[in-house]
């Protein structure tokens, strides 16, 4: 079934039940793919890749504000409540996150493969796994990097 007839379904399941929270995150990632659609220079259709894209992007900026939130403490406890589920109700429609471990796999032998010695070789080493790792969150990877190339 594609994304945007389970997000349908889902859409009218949680209307039925009443369920705000899964009304508003279904409803948004829809508003946020016409937007897609809309944009200046998009070719082509709201497929399954278009879907994945946005929602991947929009679990990220609300995985990104979850974190401001949680630091207000009580103040933005409903707030963070809030974004912490949309962020795992989206997570379905997500690839599985690769183990920082793995990463550190990726790193290492990138470094080994373009004979990065020193942290000019950063943005190379970054691209490099990037490229050749689509999905990989690139906090994660630039942090395994700064470090690995410090080692040196």
């Amino acid at each position: 079934m594609a994304i945007k007839d389970e997000l349908d379904d889902e859409l009218k399941a949680a209307m039925r039940t009443h369920d705000r929270n899964r009304t508003d995150v279904v409803r948004q990632i829809s508003t946020e793919v016409a937007r897609a659609v809309k944009a200046p220079g998009f070719t082509g259709e709201a497929d399954d890749a278009l879907y994945r894209k946005t929602i991947a992007s929009y679990a990220k900026k609300m995985g990104k504000a979850l974190a401001e939130y949680e630091r207000l403490g009580d103040r933005g406890a409903e707030a963070a409540a809030k974004l912490k589920f949309e962020v795992e109700y989206l997570a379905r429609w997500l690839p599985k996150a690769v183990a920082e471990e793995e990463v550190a796999v990726f790193v290492d032998t990138a470094v080994q493969e373009l004979g990065a010695t020193d942290m000019q070789a950063m943005g190379q080493v970054m691209g490099h796994l990037m490229k050749h790792h689509p999905g990989l969150d690139g906090a994660v990877v630039s942090r395994l990097v700064k470090a690995r190339l410090s080692e040196n």
